[in-house]
């Protein structure tokens, strides 16, 4: 019997299905996984945004499940890659920050390879070492650029001028596609640079935001009370850290080039803007309500060439009869802040950063428009995938398949708690480390360097603005989190091997010190 008869067979059994010579012949399900940077479920109208709309993204909810409760295990990109690649959390992989993640570690794309599939990688990778196992791979040196973007391959390099790189994203993922070999199943990771910071969108987008009125979010103008030292020690407000590069202002013409640099990274607490054609100077909160507004007429811009990119491809799929049997994964690396607690970026383990969106379609499988808020975590999306196509998980991967929770049948033992470890402290935003356990009601938030604590009921405060932790009555509540804490940390075998020190950056630079690694 062979190979691929016996994954036949498997995925039958799995679905439910009578394992039949015709259905064991039939295809391994295609597998397309697409992720931006640091886009925010709440940037997403299929989870009720207020700032914008995204048609094709929403497209994926109403042809298959949302999930409510996708949390990422260490909201930064590089760690969240890696926890993805390997189904091993952060500890376990080697990839606490921004560490050159090691090669010969086994992956689902090796693994997925290994059993026929033709793998793909195409965008931002990030994680400073070659992709192995995939057939084809052109990827972003370290960050890459949004305009001229330099993308390169195992033997050569291209500078896609005059170009977006949302756009050469999706025109290679598409290429990857039509070209292909038919008679295999494919995985596609299809991983763009957009939204991230410093938000430049292509110019149809920006023009479409342009001079739009953004609502602000009821927690912009947060003061932290009862809070811990790590909110008010942070260094990612949008009123106070966002810089004239970030704002997109232009520096004075007689400025030498030698010193752009240093005057974009410049956080002005005074701005002068045109209006109505004369020049007005923006200080204190009118500077500051003009600073959100900059920041998300781009960012949201960004994410709608995104949403534009998912367009193509999911059309692309209809044309060529692929939809069908043809899985889409949309996802984020982690969330985002849009101005809640008056903060950009990500890391701390608050909801916002914390929530992942995630949509997926599988027409053969998944029911149109379902909903889940089963616990589902960034280190379960390696053995899902491997369950999905028939593959057996490997018993170190410490995630768990949700493909029951795809198909509505959500296992009576699935968790209902997660673990949560931020290292990169102090990082580019001075944010403390710490870790922490989300139940389905309750966060509990231990920053150790600082040894403080946070507890919220995220029934009653789901903005997270009361911490509860020390107050009278919560005693019981606080030692029931804590052991859980205690129980998981145990569990997954996080002996506290980077909580002091943490591997070197090595993810980041030029083509030539990056390839061959």
């Amino acid at each position: 019997m062979t190979r691929r008869v016996v994954a036949g067979l498997a995925l039958a059994v799995f679905l439910g299905a009578t394992p039949v010579w015709a259905q064991a012949r039939a295809s391994r399900p295609n597998i397309i996984f697409i992720m931006s940077d640091d886009h925010a479920s709440q940037a997403i109208s299929a989870y009720g945004s207020r700032v914008n709309e995204t048609p094709h993204i929403d497209r994926l909810a109403r042809e298959g499940v949302r999930f409510d409760r996708a949390f990422v295990t260490n909201s930064i990109c590089t760690p969240s890659r890696a926890v993805m690649l390997t189904g091993q959390y952060s500890h376990r992989n080697g990839v606490p920050v921004f560490n050159r993640f090691d090669s010969s570690r086994q992956t689902v794309a090796r693994l997925l390879q290994a059993s026929g599939y033709h793998t793909g990688m195409i965008g931002k990778w990030h994680l400073g070492s070659d992709p192995q196992g995939f057939d084809t791979w052109e990827i972003l040196p370290g960050q890459g650029a949004y305009f001229d973007p330099v993308l390169y391959t195992a033997t050569g390099e291209k500078t896609y001028t005059g170009r977006h790189v949302t756009d050469v994203t999706t025109d290679l993922a598409l290429g990857f596609l039509r070209d292909r070999p038919t008679d295999r199943p494919f995985f596609l990771m299809v991983h763009h640079k957009a939204p991230h910071r410093n938000w430049q969108p292509d110019d149809v987008n920006r023009r479409m935001f342009e001079g739009r009125r953004i609502p602000e979010p009821p927690t912009l103008w947060d003061g932290y009370q009862t809070r811990t030292d790590a909110l008010r020690e942070n260094k990612q407000r949008v009123f106070d850290d966002l810089t004239r590069r970030d704002l997109k202002l232009t520096p004075p013409a007689e400025l030498p080039a030698d010193q752009r640099n240093a005057w974009l990274n410049v956080k002005p607490m005074e701005v002068t803007v045109q209006q109505d054609g004369r020049p007005v100077t923006l200080t204190g909160e009118t500077l500051a309500r003009w600073k959100y507004q900059r920041y998300m007429q781009d960012y949201l811009a960004c994410v709608q060439g995104v949403d534009d990119s998912v367009g193509r491809i999911l059309d692309h799929l209809d044309s060529s009869g692929l939809a069908r049997n043809t899985i889409v994964v949309y996802t984020s690396d982690q969330g985002f802040y849009l101005g809640e607690h008056g903060l950009f970026d990500k890391r701390f383990m608050y909801e916002e950063s914390l929530r992942m969106p995630l949509l997926v379609r599988w027409p053969s499988v998944i029911a149109a428009r379902s909903t889940s808020d089963a616990m589902v975590l960034n280190v379960d999306f390696a053995p899902t995938f491997l369950e999905a196509a028939g593959v057996p998980v490997p018993a170190d991967m410490q995630g768990r398949s949700a493909v029951p929770v795809w198909r509505g049948q959500t296992p009576a033992d699935w968790r209902t708690s997660m673990y949560y470890r931020y290292y990169h402290d102090p990082g580019d935003h001075d944010t403390r480390a710490h870790y922490g356990v989300r139940t389905t009601r309750h966060k509990l938030i231990h920053y150790w360097t600082r040894d403080q604590w946070e507890l919220f009921d995220l029934a009653a405060d789901p903005d997270e603005m009361h911490n509860l932790y020390g107050q009278p009555g919560t005693e019981a509540l606080t030692a029931g989190l804590r052991a859980e804490l205690t129980r998981l940390k145990a569990e997954l075998g996080d002996d506290d091997q980077f909580a002091r020190t943490q591997p070197p950056n090595g993810v980041d630079g030029p083509v030539a010190k990056l390839r061959g690694r």
